[in-house]
C-alpha cells in the first residue's frame, strides 16, 4: 500500500513539475525547474525503506522522468536508483528532520543527480557539446530543488504516517 501510495504521489508530482517547466521556462535563468521527484526519492532512502523495493520504486520513477522528460530511455531511471543508494548509505535519518538539513541533502543530491546525468550524457550522448551547454542549469535546477524541497518532504512524511497505520492482515495468525 505504501509503495502504492509512493508511486501514485511521485507520478503526481511528476505531471506538476512538467507544468512547472512551462511556466517557469519565460524565466531568464536557464533551468530553474526544479525536481519534484528527487526529494521523494531522498525520503525514501533516508527513511529506510526496504532497499529492494525503494530502488524498484526509484526506477520507476526515474523511468517516468525518462518518458516525460524526453531523455535517453534508462537514464534518469539509472541515476534515480543511484540516489536512492546513496541517501540510503548515508543513513541520515534523525539529521532529514529539520527544514535546514532536508534543503541541504536535496540540493547536495540535485548536484550529484546533475553531474551524473551530464558524465551519461558526454560518455553516451550524440552531441558532444550538449553537456557543456548544461552545466550552466545545474546550480539554478540544485537551488529550485532546494527551495521545494521542505514541501516535498512534508508530503512523504504525511503519505508514510498514513500508510504506517493502515491495519495489517494475520496471516496465519490466531482470530
Amino acid at each position: 500500500m505504501r509503495n502504492t501510495a509512493f508511486l501514485v504521489v511521485g507520478l503526481l508530482l511528476l505531471v506538476v513539475q512538467a507544468n512547472l517547466f512551462r511556466v517557469l521556462d519565460h524565466l531568464p535563468l536557464h533551468g530553474a525547474t526544479p525536481s519534484l521527484v528527487l526529494p521523494i526519492i531522498v525520503f525514501m532512502g533516508v527513511h529506510e525503506y526496504s532497499m529492494a523495493r525503494g530502488a524498484a520504486l526509484a526506477c520507476v520513477l526515474g523511468y517516468a522522468v525518462d518518458l516525460l522528460a524526453g531523455a535517453p530511455i534508462g537514464m534518469f531511471a539509472f541515476v534515480s536508483v543511484v540516489i536512492f543508494t546513496m541517501a540510503r548509505a548515508a543513513g541520515v535519518r534523525l539529521v532529514a528532520q529539520t527544514m535546514l538539513t532536508q534543503v541541504a541533502l536535496a540540493f547536495a543530491f540535485a548536484l550529484v543527480e546533475g553531474v551524473t546525468v551530464l558524465a551519461l550524457l558526454a560518455v553516451f550522448g550524440r552531441d558532444p557539446l550538449g553537456p557543456r551547454a548544461l552545466v550552466s542549469s545545474l546550480v539554478p535546477h540544485a537551488l529550485a530543488t532546494a527551495v521545494v524541497a521542505p514541501f516535498v518532504f512534508r508530503l512523504a512524511e504525511r503519505l508514510h504516517q498514513a500508510t504506517s497505520t493502515a491495519p495489517r492482515s494475520d496471516v496465519g495468525g490466531v482470530r
